[in-house]
């Protein structure tokens, strides 16, 4: 048996995937070790904080520390999981779509917003509902469905509101239904793939928001979606969410640290063997 390979698992805290991704990661000859991504001071060539680590799992749940730890992890020679440039398309929903329409993915029909005329010009060319949502942002964090025109700008006066141009920036689309299809990705591989359905009083289909949720197949259209994600972005590890359409699936976001509970409690599907076998391959 070869020597344990050293991982960090840099995320603000340990949740149920973390602790998950560290209990399995002995099986594949591993040794997670969580490492605050609030406490890398980060910047040194030598990268002191996260010498000695093989590769860093970059689980940080916020749109700005991922890509920036990444970045500088990758330049003092630390490989990341995911990549930096994977992770910083990922954070950015406006850049990601444009990645993906360049390609041919398809994605929902939409507005970057990052004034009142954008948002007038929006109005006026998309059709209600439709959901305003921030560039950067997640766990359906923000995210509002607009049913009435003369309520628009009342609800645009919340962002408006906001200190940060960062904060600010949004993208309108039109309203897709109460559901949408989590697709967890390792490698290149699906995993399992699940639907989120919005209940209760909540229309939001988030599985941070505890929606319901069944598996379902991974029929072509699904694997043709994914394989085109993964051919855009490199192999990793992620949770690719589509709307099905009638002219089939858009891509409407790309979690670069996903969680995986839903997914995995709705197909029985073993998510952190997964993971840990894929780190285990990457540094063979």
């Amino acid at each position: 048996m070869g020597a344990v390979r050293p991982v960090a698992v840099v995320a603000d805290r340990i949740a149920w995937e973390e602790r998950r991704l560290i209990e399995a990661a002995p099986a594949f000859g591993l040794r997670l070790d969580w490492v605050n991504d609030e406490s890398l001071s980060l910047g040194h060539p030598d990268a002191p904080s996260v010498k000695g680590y093989d590769t860093l799992l970059v689980r940080s749940r916020s749109y700005t520390r991922g890509g920036l730890i990444a970045t500088l992890a990758e330049a003092a020679g630390v490989p990341t999981l995911n990549t930096a440039r994977a992770i910083h398309a990922c954070e950015n929903k406006a850049a990601l779509r444009a990645l993906l329409q360049a390609v041919g993915i398809p994605v929902p029909d939409h507005r970057l917003v990052l004034s009142r005329k954008d948002f007038d010009k929006a109005l006026a060319e998309l059709p209600l509902p439709l959901v305003l949502k921030p560039v950067f942002g997640g766990m359906g964090k923000r995210v509002t469905l607009i049913r009435d025109s003369d309520t628009a700008h009342s609800v645009y006066d919340y962002i408006e509101d906001l200190a940060h141009a960062f904060e600010q920036a949004s993208v309108v689309e039109p309203y897709l239904g109460g559901s949408s299809v989590r697709c967890l990705v390792v490698g290149r591989e699906l995993i399992g793939a699940a639907e989120f359905e919005a209940g209760g009083s909540d229309w939001r289909n988030n599985a941070a928001l505890g929606n319901r949720t069944r598996a379902v197949a991974h029929d072509p259209d699904v694997l043709k979606t994914v394989d085109g994600v993964v051919d855009v972005l490199g192999p990793g590890i992620y949770g690719i969410d589509l709307f099905a359409t009638p002219d089939g699936f858009v891509v409407n976001e790309v979690n670069h640290a996903p969680g995986f509970r839903a997914v995995a409690s709705a197909t029985g599907a073993d998510v952190p063997s997964a993971i840990g076998r894929y780190v285990q391959e990457l540094l063979s």
